[in-house]
């Protein structure tokens, strides 16, 4: 994807190490960028920030600082993760030169989170309730913190998507989440405590996967399926794999791999067609998805109708 202006005139100097990976700011309000330069000179990390954002940052390398005004600069250091808002009060940061910069950064405008997250505000975390519902208007910098070992999985797996490219905004925007869920929401889930709540988070769960399963080879967004289910993405992400013990695309995948299966068996579709009807464009992808979803290769399996899927 091209960068967009903003974005291209800020790293200008880096221009081959930036990488949009979904989404779009100024259009959708959303962008999920990766980054991967090194510079002989040290680089203004903040005129890429805009007014009203909100940006987290998970930095695999490279050493980074932020920071407002004329204050200290608070220290991003390799495995390290945290957020700022940018508000009327501009953000000094910089990238140290000779550095190799490893990050992703997920970057929202204020507005986008307030319509995604404005039926879960009650479960945010307070800080974060104060960043993208605030009381007053200003520059916020979170403490960094250090990055878990599947934090860093996740980032580093952001490059090569394991999905077809039917499915791969749906992956991105789950993996997004998953790495802004420790964030946004309080470490003690009140729908434990409430079983009406966890009736109603169990009824939308099993809503989305009927969603899902309607149409396996385009499936909806996560926006639409939140909106079908009356709940923020990053909610129903959160609460479906609390339910289910799989996140959606992981669903997704198994719901795929049963349904070629049972098409296989039937006699009436070979591999290709198989594949296609489930989603799939490419046959090695579909392959490598179905051996390690059902047990062997898709080829074999009508000869071995009595592996089953293990759930």
């Amino acid at each position: 994807m091209k960068p967009e202006p903003s974005a291209q005139a800020a790293w200008a100097d880096v221009r081959h190490g930036w990488q949009r990976l979904y989404g779009g700011f100024d259009e959708l309000g959303v962008s999920l960028e990766w980054h991967d330069f090194k510079t002989s000179q040290p680089l203004d990390w903040g005129e890429s920030f805009r007014p009203r954002s909100v940006e987290f940052c998970l930095n695999l390398d490279g050493r980074g600082a932020i920071g407002r005004g004329r204050g200290a600069q608070l220290d991003y250091l390799p495995s390290s993760s945290g957020y700022y808002a940018i508000g009327d009060e501009p953000l000094r940061a910089t990238r140290q030169a000779h550095d190799r910069h490893r990050f992703v950064t997920l970057e929202f405008s204020r507005k986008h989170l307030q319509a995604q997250l404005g039926a879960s505000e009650a479960e945010l975390a307070p800080a974060m309730r104060e960043v993208v519902f605030p009381t007053k208007e200003r520059s916020v910098v979170s403490q960094p913190q250090p990055m878990s070992g599947e934090q860093r999985a996740i980032v580093a797996s952001l490059t090569t998507p394991p999905v077809p490219k039917a499915a791969q905004i749906l992956w991105y925007q789950s993996k997004a989440i998953e790495l802004m869920a420790h964030f946004l929401f309080e470490a003690k889930d009140p729908e434990m405590f409430c079983m009406r709540q966890r009736k109603v988070a169990r009824d939308r769960v099993v809503r989305t996967q009927e969603l899902l399963a309607r149409d396996l080879a385009h499936p909806p967004s996560l926006e639409i399926l939140g909106q079908e289910v009356g709940c923020s993405p990053f909610y129903l992400s959160r609460i479906f794999s609390r339910e289910v013990g799989l996140t959606i695309p992981q669903f997704l995948r198994n719901a795929r791999m049963e349904r070629a299966a049972e098409l296989l068996r039937s006699g009436r579709y070979n591999v290709s067609e198989a594949a296609m009807e489930v989603g799939y464009s490419s046959l090695s992808h579909f392959s490598k998805a179905f051996c390690e979803t059902i047990g062997c290769c898709p080829v074999l399996y009508p000869a071995a109708k009595h592996i089953v899927l293990d759930r």
